[in-house]
């Protein structure tokens, strides 16, 4: 007689671009360097809560190469294997971004730098080159271009970063700073305490008395015929 157990998906952590602001990133909060930043924070959230963050500390100062874990006293580091889903994997895809920052958090997880940014179709990284895309360079030079060029396309692509006060040369000191309050306290936002007797709002459409029904059946009737 076979006995089968019920499998069943537990999510050790979680981490998304929304909490971003929390660390000092209010814009630009689906590029590149931030999702290495959720990958970075993700990371450190995980091994504050099993107790790993003390012993895995990844790379504290990012440099763009690689770097793999290595077993450091009794336990080893959280092993994860990246599952990316639908989502592209194309080279230089944001979802690798998420992968870099996680194992430079201090995660254990089987990668190449094949699809790093920096990596060329011969295989050479060039570590500078990932680096520079991390800590949001591109996104610097792009701005400072257009606002040479076209100063009404920086303002409506780039409205946000203007509100914020946020000019080219500060984007990669926002990212050194929001890695740091990371490493500082990775740990999730307090959930609301919700008052005694809070109902959430309903959005569903309220059952009608069968005397309400015959009624919009009639008027439903009475339009029809109207039209015919």
């Amino acid at each position: 007689k076979q006995w089968y157990q019920r499998r069943v998906a537990i999510t050790a952590g979680d981490a998304r671009s929304t909490e971003l602001p929390r660390f000092g990133v209010k814009v630009g909060l689906t590029n590149y360097a931030s999702s290495y930043a959720v990958g970075l924070l993700l990371a450190r959230r995980l091994n504050q809560k099993y107790g790993l963050d003390e012993t895995y500390k990844g790379v504290e100062a990012v440099t763009g190469e690689d770097y793999y874990i290595e077993k450091e006293g009794e336990r080893g580091a959280f092993y994860c294997v990246l599952d990316t889903g639908l989502a592209r994997t194309s080279s230089g895809a944001r979802i690798f971004g998420v992968l870099k920052g996680a194992v430079d958090g201090g995660l254990d997880i089987p990668h190449s730098n094949k699809r790093f940014p920096g990596c060329n179709a011969e295989g050479e990284y060039d570590a500078a080159a990932h680096r520079s895309r991390i800590m949001g360079s591109h996104i610097s030079t792009y701005m400072s271009s257009l606002m040479d060029d076209d100063e009404d396309s920086y303002k409506r692509q780039f409205s946000q970063y203007i509100s914020h006060g946020i000019m080219p040369d500060m984007i990669e000191d926002m990212y050194t700073k929001a890695h740091a309050a990371i490493r500082a306290d990775p740990s999730p936002t307090p959930k609301k305490v919700l008052k005694d007797g809070y109902k959430p709002k309903s959005y569903k459409r309220q059952r009608m008395s069968l005397q309400q029904r015959k009624g919009r059946v009639a008027q439903q009737k009475a339009a029809f015929l109207a039209l015919h």
